[in-house]
């Protein structure tokens, strides 16, 4: 099991990716870290940040796909109908955009402080924009 660190904002959370639910999109992750980026609010989705890509590939498809995160897993959507994205639940999430209901990855999930992705989720919708950053632990 291969554990993780992930800042976001003022919090970091202890995390484990799930390599044997979502091999390829581990493995795809892996190769892009340590990853960096900025989440945003959900526009669609419910209790949730995202990190928008446009329409960077990581050359994956659907493995271990939910349209339904629970809070502490990040999920990536592939692209197809919308763009990818890597999203974080904080809460309630039915994973969506403007084309309708999506489905993303479920490939990490946080193990440590999940007490701040409400206070986490809540500053970045009244705040704006936050760093987020995944390293190896």
């Amino acid at each position: 099991m291969t554990k993780l660190i992930v800042t976001a904002g003022p919090f970091t959370f202890d995390a484990r990716l799930e390599e044997e639910a979502a091999p390829r999109t581990c493995a795809a992750f892996r190769a892009a870290m340590p990853y960096t980026g900025q989440i945003v609010h959900v526009r669609w989705s419910g209790e949730g940040v995202w990190i928008p890509l446009g329409d960077h590939d990581f050359g994956v498809g659907y493995e271990n796909h939910t349209s339904h995160p629970a809070p502490g897993q990040i999920i990536l959507y592939p692209g197809g109908i919308s763009e990818t994205e890597i999203l974080l639940a904080y809460g309630g999430v039915a994973f969506a955009s403007k084309m309708g209901q999506l489905a993303g990855n479920h490939f990490v999930t946080l193990t440590s402080g999940l007490e701040n992705l409400m206070t986490l989720g809540n500053s970045v919708l009244w705040k704006g924009a936050h760093d987020i950053r995944f390293d190896f632990a």
